[in-house]
């Protein structure tokens, strides 16, 4: 029962092709809503902005617990935290002062 559905290495490539593809449109057309949102209608979207992040999580964490992820990926990965955190800081002091 398993095997239901004979499937070859190409029919899966274009799989996974294909919810790259869909994943990377939900991802900007999340952010250009947030952004139009803040800088048109003046609204907070944090529900939508979580949304992609949380994407991102899931992906780097699936990835991890596969060991699909190289060194480099992960260091890139830590220095993106990095600055978001050191701009969302510097943001929050900015807005407060």
């Amino acid at each position: 029962m398993r095997n239901l559905f004979v499937r070859d290495e190409r029919e899966a490539a274009v799989e996974q092709g294909g919810d790259r593809l869909a994943y990377i449109v939900l991802s900007y057309g999340l952010l250009v809503i947030v952004a139009y949102r803040s800088l048109v209608d003046r609204q907070a979207s944090w529900d939508l902005l979580a949304l992609v992040v949380l994407g991102g999580i899931v992906s780097v964490g699936y990835r991890m617990s596969r060991r699909a992820l190289s060194r480099n990926a992960l260091a890139v990965v830590g220095l993106t935290i990095a600055v978001a955190v050191v701009v969302g800081a510097l943001v929050a002091l900015g807005i407060r002062a």
